[in-house]
């Protein structure tokens, strides 16, 4: 007899980037007319059903993690509960926000579940006829499709690897490989190089130059040359080839890394732009890129936007 093997457990959220969540939910119970009469004149035997349904469903949205197993602790910015009564019908609505790395619609849909059950709860000692009619998701915002652009044209993307000992033939390249791979998931970019080249400012330099000016390069990612050693150049050839830098990116390429490992600080890469090509330094390590690119796709893919002068 063969036995069938079930994975179960929590998604893995550690390498996404936080950004602004919301979701709203809504929520609606049937009663008699002669139900809404009494609330609306707070004669309900067992209290308050508007403040306790509210109450209620702020509960519900913070404690949505200990309530259902795989979803996270998700710090709460904002809950909005909205109550509204008709001549049969109450519908309840739930708005959660929170800066955080995955969505709130679970605790949107958690907050209304509460407020429901409770009004329910509330109103069976005097009313016969209670439905729960409804408890749906109306709208869920954040997360990185929304800053997925629909550019006019496909993005040409080149990778510098840039190592002597992999220049060499000591080292198989496996950082730049995985950016050519997760390139190849985009459906607007275009790979028009990967190559791998020694740790010299001139060589750099010159490969910048023909990328930028020459093949008109949207993007140049350098991976590796960033750290502290005499070798590690990557940064100064970048410098000597951009006209303007773009630190936001670095830095924040820096800041994403560094709450996952204490060494990201120790990179020296810098961004900038020469002419309408960008051109970002990476680490050399494998973690550092995939969780570089974790932070940079496909948000970084604006940039190109604005720098056709179309702005935000």
């Amino acid at each position: 007899m063969s036995k069938n093997n079930f994975h179960s457990g929590m998604v893995n959220v550690s390498n996404k980037v936080d950004t602004l969540r919301s979701a709203t939910a809504t929520s609606s119970i049937k009663v008699t007319p002669s139900s809404i009469e009494l609330i609306k004149k707070e004669r309900i035997p067992k209290g308050n059903v508007l403040e306790s349904a509210k109450i209620s469903a702020i509960l519900g949205v913070k404690k949505t993690w200990e309530l259902i197993p795989y979803c996270h602790h998700i710090p709460i910015d904002h809950v909005d509960v909205n109550l509204s009564l008709h001549e049969s019908m109450i519908e309840i609505t739930v708005r959660v926000e929170s800066v955080w790395k995955t969505g709130v619609e679970m605790e949107a849909l958690t907050g209304c579940t509460m407020a429901i059950l409770t009004v329910y709860d509330m109103l069976k000692p005097i009313d016969d006829h209670l439905s729960i009619e409804s408890i749906k998701l109306l709208e869920k915002t954040g997360g990185k499709n929304d800053y997925i652009e629909n550019l006019e044209k496909k993005v040409k993307i080149a990778i510098f690897v840039v190592s002597d000992s992999t220049f060499n033939g000591k080292r198989i390249d496996k950082s730049g490989k995985m950016i050519v791979n997760r390139l190849k998931n985009q459906n607007n970019t275009d790979v028009i190089g990967y190559e791998i080249m020694p740790d010299d400012i001139s060589t750099i330099k010159t490969k910048l130059i023909k990328y930028s000016d020459d093949k008109l390069a949207d993007l140049i990612i350098t991976v590796g040359g960033t750290g502290f050693s005499k070798r590690d150049v990557t940064p100064e050839a970048t410098k000597l080839v951009i006209e303007r830098e773009t630190n936001g990116i670095s830095e924040t390429v820096r800041s994403f890394g560094q709450r996952r490992t204490p060494l990201s600080m120790l990179s020296r890469g810098i961004s900038g732009i020469r002419g309408k090509t960008l051109i970002i330094n990476l680490p050399g390590s494998t973690k550092g890129v995939s969780q570089s690119l974790d932070l940079l796709l496909p948000s970084i893919f604006h940039a190109f936007k604005m720098i056709e002068g179309k702005g935000h």
